[in-house]
């Protein structure tokens, strides 16, 4: 399959049934970025993990994902962790290695970004 129409069937799906299910599990860590045309919240369940003052996690389609396009228009992002809610300052960094940081990442969402993605791109958030 291309990964032109594998991006877009897999975030027809993301859209459509998996973030809204996800969006309402507790313990799920989401990602609240501000749109970039709308200016209105935009919540993304995410996988990763905290290391100290940073959560790092992994895009799977990289530039492509609207979440990581809002990033690029403002940086401000806030993430909720455990049920809290911290305001951090996110870095797209497309210098990292990928496959290293999957292997540090929750095992689980790290097997799905890399079956699924196509672009994939570390990103840090630093929380406040």
């Amino acid at each position: 399959m291309n990964s032109a129409l594998q991006h877009k069937l897999v975030t027809t799906f993301q859209r459509r049934l998996g973030n809204p299910i996800l969006r309402r599990m507790p313990g799920q860590v989401l990602l609240e970025t501000t749109g970039r045309v709308s200016g209105q919240p935009r919540i993304t369940p995410i996988g990763g993990r905290r290391e100290g003052d940073s959560f790092w996690f992994v895009s799977e389609f990289g530039e492509l994902s609207q979440y990581v396009r809002n990033i690029q228009a403002d940086n401000r992002v806030r993430l909720r962790l455990h049920g809290r809610w911290h305001s951090g300052t996110a870095h797209l960094l497309p210098g990292d290695d990928v496959a290293a940081r999957l292997n540090r990442l929750p095992r689980y969402n790290s097997t799905v970004v890399k079956a699924f993605g196509t672009s994939l791109l570390t990103v840090r958030v630093d929380l406040a």
